[in-house]
């Protein structure tokens, strides 16, 4: 049996997002309203003073509530969608 390829991305990109105290930018792909994904780049750990790979709290990304709060806002404004959303 053969391996089943993995679309999700193709099916739901990530998105950029900048935190709105640092700037750093990061991916960010929202699969329902409890789950995100998010991808550092260097240039956002290099800007982000609260970044640390240790900062993930049971089950949520590795980011300061800052970053959370523009992802946050993102989803809110309509730039950062969420793949379950049926709205």
């Amino acid at each position: 049996m053969g391996v089943r390829p993995d679309n999700r991305l193709a099916d739901a990109p990530m998105h950029p997002v900048a935190c709105a105290s640092c700037a750093g930018r990061v991916l960010v792909r929202k699969a329902s309203w409890h789950q995100t994904s998010v991808q550092w780049t260097d240039e956002a750990q290099a800007a982000c003073t609260s970044w640390s790979p240790g900062s993930a709290v049971l089950g949520f990304p590795p980011v300061c509530d800052r970053l959370r709060t523009s992802i946050a806002d993102a989803v809110l404004d309509g730039t950062l969608p969420v793949v379950g959303d049926e709205q």
